[in-house]
């Protein structure tokens, strides 16, 4: 038989299941990327409905290797009317752009790497419940991600000869993916084929010189590529540059001369000294890489120890990464100039110059006529073929040599 008190306890029992149920369901009703309706009204045993909109931040909740590029903020069935974006920690806002129908939401620059960040996105649907979403993620890490340094630089002008040239801040394991996601393509048709030099190192090129006048268009799609065991890409552009005129300039070591043809009519033979018996200069195919007005040369820096140091070098221009230039001279013997006659220099490619690099001299007219990516051949020299990889010099390879460099 029940007793009262055992009843009266049964009753108080029941009730306190019933509140403590009622505070488990209203701690559970939302978290960091929950969707949640500030317009549901409660009251009256009725079930409010919540907003139909639908908030997607494409960085996780937690996640440690964000996209750099890709992260952003995306919503079905409704607009987004408010995406705060922060550096978490030091609340430093990142600025970002809301798509024109509401739908999305991207940061206007590119994030840092291995950094916290924090978004908070609201939206509302059509009948005007809002929903809300949270994350908090890190982006990929430096030492966990790689980047391509290349060449060359977007909306530039070339010459025929330059190839696309990447060069990768950590060694390539999975040397294909990393090819499959670059493509090289030139309005002019021509095969494009990339070719390893090593592991960190890819550049492509047709099989002969560019067309004069094409346009080159360089998709990169490295973003979340894994290139090596736990280690992604975290690049994502596109790139184009314009190949100029045709421009080929031929230095024979015999007659010490260099002729240069544009366009394939001769513009100039101009006289040149070429390396010295002892520091002869490479044959082979060479593009100018880079271009000085001025620049300091000292032997050291090339392994010659201390044989010259020159502060003022005049119209420089890059042909290996070794430290082979065409450029102009002007510290020759005035009373029996070498051009023409005789090689005396390092290995460089000398032309005729003054100090200060003011007058019109041959080492200034060619380096206002020439463009990065013109080609430099040299021919009759004692020395070997300069290496490929030594500077942008690919065209030093037969073709089916350059092919059979590729992972694509």
């Amino acid at each position: 038989m029940t007793t009262p008190d055992i009843a009266a306890r049964r009753v108080l029992g029941a009730i306190a299941a019933l509140v403590v149920g009622t505070l488990t369901l209203s701690a559970c009703g939302g978290n960091a990327s929950a969707d949640s309706d500030t317009n549901s009204k409660g009251g009256g045993g009725t079930s409010a409905k919540t907003s139909t909109a639908k908030i997607v931040i494409s960085a996780k909740d937690g996640a440690t290797n964000a996209s750099i590029n890709a992260t952003g903020v995306q919503v079905s069935n409704g607009r987004l009317t408010d995406v705060k974006m922060t550096v978490a920690g030091s609340g430093q806002a990142v600025e970002g752009v809301v798509s024109a129908n509401g739908a999305s939401w991207k940061p206007k620059e590119q994030l840092e790497r291995g950094t916290k960040y924090q978004i908070s996105a609201t939206a509302k649907d059509v009948s005007g419940k809002t929903s809300a979403a949270n994350s908090i993620f890190t982006t990929v890490s430096s030492s966990n991600s790689f980047i391509g340094t290349y060449t060359p630089d977007n909306g530039t002008t070339v010459g025929v000869g330059m190839p696309v040239s990447f060069t990768f801040d950590k060694v390539i394991g999975d040397k294909k993916a990393v090819q499959s996601h670059i493509t090289v393509t030139s309005s002019s048709g021509q095969q494009v084929v990339g070719h390893w030099f090593g592991a960190q190192r890819l550049d492509f090129r047709p099989q002969e010189y560019w067309k004069a006048g094409s346009k080159v268009t360089m998709k990169i799609d490295l973003d979340g590529v894994e290139g090596a065991n736990g280690v992604y890409g975290v690049q994502k552009k596109t790139v184009t540059f314009t190949v100029g005129r045709s421009q080929v300039s031929t230095v024979d070591v015999n007659t010490q001369t260099m002729t240069v043809v544009r366009d394939g009519q001769t513009l100039k033979s101009l006289p040149i000294s070429s390396g010295s018996p002892e520091h002869t200069t490479y044959n082979g195919q060479m593009v100018i890489s880079e271009k000085f007005t001025q620049t300091r040369m000292n032997s050291r820096t090339v392994g010659l120890g201390g044989e010259y140091d020159i502060p003022d070098v005049p119209h420089a221009m890059r042909l290996t990464s070794s430290g082979t230039f065409i450029h102009g001279n002007y510290w020759y013997n005035k009373a029996n100039p070498p051009f023409g006659q005789t090689g005396t220099s390092h290995g460089c490619v000398g032309l005729a110059d003054v100090q200060g690099a003011q007058g019109a001299t041959n080492a200034k007219w060619f380096y206002d006529n020439s463009l990065i990516g013109d080609v430099v051949i040299v021919k009759n020299s004692p020395d070997k073929t300069v290496a490929p990889d030594n500077g942008l010099n690919g065209w030093n390879l037969a073709w089916s040599e350059w092919t059979a460099g590729s992972a694509a």
